[in-house]
């Protein structure tokens, strides 16, 4: 799936370039029981900031989370980011709490916020989950007397802020929260790329076992794609409805600044280099409070 609000929202259903690269790698992994019923219908395309999908907060579609993400170059980058000593790291967007308990096992006081019940449930079950502080929260309306060294939102899950108030909000947030010396980190995807030519050149794929993905684009308006993605299990299928949006670096700077933000850094992919604006997939940014 060429994008979903997971990472929170599903992050490899919307994985950089082909879709779904990891997608449900359910190779000898059985399908929960809460996937009984013939078909599931997941409505992902949730703004951050200010919207649930109800879907989203249904414990079936927390549970198979999971199984549709695995730790990849994203998560290693982030993971690095916090080295080598120990700092306070909040994750907005959290999911299911994969990088939060990750960075809690190296030693770093994480707080993992998501407005969704249920994916929170499914992280206060993982290894190393007792030293996270967790947070039933939307990224906008988060407040904490706290300040950290480093705010995350990973999993394209920018991509899902879908007006300039939502994102003014989020970058907000993460400015309040900032110590002097804090930085931010997260990334959206390069809209120089015809992302949505490359996620319709196969709509069709075979996935592990008897599994396929079928991708349909439902519409490309400006900065946003819009698309439907079927996944066709033996006993069920999901549907997913999704809409992104791709804005440019100069726009993404011009939002941070009013927000009292600077970038210092944008890498265009997770092994840093940097960032071309003709060829990069990704635009990752690191930020710090304007001076």
């Amino acid at each position: 799936m060429p994008g979903a609000p997971l990472k929170p929202f599903l992050r490899d259903w919307e994985f950089s370039g082909c879709p779904t690269q990891a997608a449900f790698a359910w190779v000898g992994i059985s399908i929960p029981k809460t996937l009984a019923s013939p078909i599931v219908t997941i409505c992902f395309s949730r703004n951050l900031a200010t919207h649930i999908s109800m879907d989203y907060c249904d414990p079936q579609v927390a549970e198979i989370y999971d199984l549709a993400n695995s730790p990849a170059q994203d998560t290693d980058f982030y993971l690095s980011l916090a080295e080598p000593r120990p700092c306070s790291i909040l994750d907005l967007g959290c999911g299911t709490g994969t990088l939060c308990c990750a960075l809690a096992e190296r030693g770093h006081q994480p707080t993992g916020v998501d407005p969704a019940a249920a994916v929170l449930a499914v992280a206060r079950r993982k290894p190393h989950a007792e030293s996270v502080e967790w947070v039933g929260s939307s990224a906008e309306n988060y407040r904490s007397d706290r300040c950290f060294d480093w705010i995350f939102m990973t999993g394209h899950a920018f991509q899902v802020l879908l007006s300039n108030a939502d994102a003014l909000a989020v970058f907000a947030t993460m400015h309040r929260h900032l110590k002097p010396r804090g930085k931010v980190a997260f990334e959206t995807r390069n809209p120089s790329i015809d992302w949505a030519s490359e996620w319709a050149k196969h709509p069709i794929r075979k996935l592990a076992g008897n599994i396929s993905e079928e991708i349909e684009m439902i519409s490309h308006d400006g900065e946003f794609i819009s698309f439907r993605t079927t996944y066709r299990l033996p006993d069920t299928t999901l549907t997913t409805n999704s809409t992104l949006r791709f804005p440019s670096r100069e726009h993404i700077q011009d939002l941070m600044a009013r927000s009292g933000l600077a970038i210092a850094t944008v890498f265009g992919d997770w092994d840093r280099t940097p960032f071309e604006p003709s060829h990069s997939r990704e635009m990752i940014f690191i930020a710090e409070p304007a001076r």
